[in-house]
């Protein structure tokens, strides 16, 4: 037997291994071997499309596109990862949503590292209310509590990331100190459920301080920290007419306890006031990150998804597509190393190919009067190929023709002082008119 046969035996067995290990929701035990199933095999488009459900499973998309992806490169015709891709494509704001919550998680790794473990929760707490799913942040937030002694809060974060992953290593860790410490290491696990998921996780599941909420809770823990604050208070003054009507000498001294009991509670009041608009403050500040986040066009996800585009019009031979959304792609967040070999392929054939394309694409759209979608085009083809002065002269009698005569000299200008040595210096020289 040829050792290529074997490796594919091999990979085969992993791969099997990993389905039924997948099948029983061991889905970090699954991972493991159906890497080794491609390690053997890259080309086990099974174990490749598998895997890519696994982390999709766990809320890790980027992960699952980047093995669709590549699976689809492996394998070009009746691949299931088309499929998979085009549905994830296809699915309003999904990738969107997919992509803000991956944000979310980085940023409140970042807060729980520099000791903002409250924004941390606040932002994780958000996230897994769209992605009860995502693994990775449920452990995160249990970690986070179990960190503040808040064992039962940890035990429903672990609870809801054990019913994605039954074994991961790390969840059952936690599980078994938030266990130790709630008195839960001998329950059955229907009663561990009971214990840890009778609810939903609700707004006041937070660390500190107490009275940090989100914005549309913030009422809300307006009149509930106000109410145990004045409890005592309107009992005071509710039962006051009964004291008053008994009044006598030897009560005088109770009823002036009452009173310095009222000043106390007024500064407990005050002291409460202090801390929500301190929590005001932390809370902008979090909704700030949040509408960065949001505001931040270049998501890793939609690279994943121009990516996938490419590949497609690489396959229906539309260059002018694939080169189009080649500029567009920031190629510097797709950095996950399973598709290095993919994308180094495509930068070397845009650096030899793509450039051109898009100058034609240009001198079409400048033969049509396009003036804007021409310069368009030319921008972008120097994007690939900065050094090509030919199409920088091409940009100047864009705009000389189109009547921008600003806009030419300018570039009139830059070919004449940057590349004077240049076959197109004279040219610009005797367009400018010197």
């Amino acid at each position: 037997m040829d050792g290529g046969m074997r490796n594919r035996q091999i990979s085969n067995a992993y791969y099997n291994a990993g389905l039924e290990k997948a099948k029983e929701r061991d889905l970090t035990g699954a991972v493991i071997l159906l890497k080794k199933s491609l390690r053997f095999h890259k080309y086990q488009t099974d174990a490749r499309n598998l895997l890519g459900l696994i982390y999709h499973e766990i809320g890790e998309v980027g992960a699952a596109l980047s093995q669709w992806i590549l699976s689809l490169n492996l394998q070009e015709t009746g691949n299931v990862a088309e499929e998979y891709l085009k549905a994830l494509q296809d699915a309003p704001g999904y990738l969107d949503m997919a992509d803000q919550a991956a944000k979310k998680y980085n940023q409140s790794l970042t807060y729980a590292r520099n000791d903002n473990e409250d924004l941390a929760v606040l932002l994780l707490m958000r996230m897994v209310e769209e992605m009860p799913n995502y693994v990775k942040a449920q452990q995160l937030l249990a970690l986070l509590y179990i960190h503040h002694e808040d064992y039962a809060k940890a035990g429903r974060c672990l609870f809801q990331a054990m019913r994605i992953d039954k074994y991961n290593p790390l969840t059952q860790r936690y599980m078994a100190v938030a266990k130790q410490n709630t008195g839960k290491a001998d329950v059955e696990k229907h009663k561990l459920k009971n214990a840890f998921s009778h609810r939903q996780m609700q707004d006041d599941d937070i660390i500190l301080p107490p009275s940090y909420k989100e914005n549309t809770g913030l009422q809300t823990v307006l009149n509930i920290l106000a109410g145990l604050v004045l409890g005592a208070v309107v009992v005071f003054f509710l039962v006051t007419p009964t004291i008053r009507d008994s009044i006598t000498s030897k009560y005088e001294e109770e009823i002036q306890k009452e009173l310095e009991l009222v000043n106390q509670k007024s500064l407990q009041i005050d002291e409460l006031n202090r801390k929500l608009e301190e929590a005001s403050d932390a809370k902008e500040e979090a909704e700030s990150s949040l509408e960065t986040m949001v505001n931040n066009s270049g998501s890793v996800l939609s690279q994943y998804q121009r990516l996938a585009q490419i590949l497609q019009a690489y396959r229906t031979e539309d260059m002018q597509t694939a080169v189009r959304l080649y500029t567009e792609t920031d190629w510097s967040v797709l950095t996950d190393g399973v598709l290095d070999e993919i994308v180094a392929w495509m930068q070397r054939d845009m650096a030899a190919n793509g450039y051109q394309v898009l100058e034609q694409m240009g001198d079409t759209a400048a033969g049509q009067g396009n003036t804007t979608l021409a310069v368009d085009y030319y921008n972008k083809s120097l994007q690939i190929k900065g050094d090509n002065i030919g199409v920088i002269y091409k940009i100047a009698m864009a705009y000389k023709n189109a009547g921008d005569t600003d806009h030419a000299n300018e570039y009139f200008g830059e070919i004449i002082m940057k590349h004077p040595n240049s076959e197109f210096a004279a040219q610009a020289k005797e367009q400018r008119g010197f």
